[in-house]
């Protein structure tokens, strides 16, 4: 199946839960709160699918800081951000914080 087919929430999904392990995540669709900026319509290939909030904990992130957090899921995401993700609000925690 061609990648850009699956929705890009479900690629970030698997991309976070392939490479971190997650006790708990949550990938969450803010697109349709942005309809109106102008990236919305089509999303650069992404039918509208340019906002999203990731709620992540992992054991992966004990011990590191909080830009060393971001920029691991800023790199495993780095093609869906290339590719039309317009925002990306992280909440990325280790187990027990």
């Amino acid at each position: 199946m061609n990648e850009t087919a699956i929705p890009v929430k479900d690629r970030i999904r698997a991309k976070l839960s392939a490479a971190l392990d997650p006790v708990s995540l949550d990938v969450i669709d803010d697109s349709d709160k942005h309809a109106n900026h102008y990236v919305h319509p089509g999303g650069a290939g992404h039918q509208g699918e340019t906002h999203f909030t990731v709620k992540i904990v992992s054991s992966a992130f004990s011990g590191k800081s909080r830009v060393q957090r971001h920029r691991a899921i800023n790199d495993l995401l780095a093609e869906e951000i290339a590719g039309g993700v317009h925002a990306l609000a992280i909440h990325a925690k280790a187990p027990g914080e």
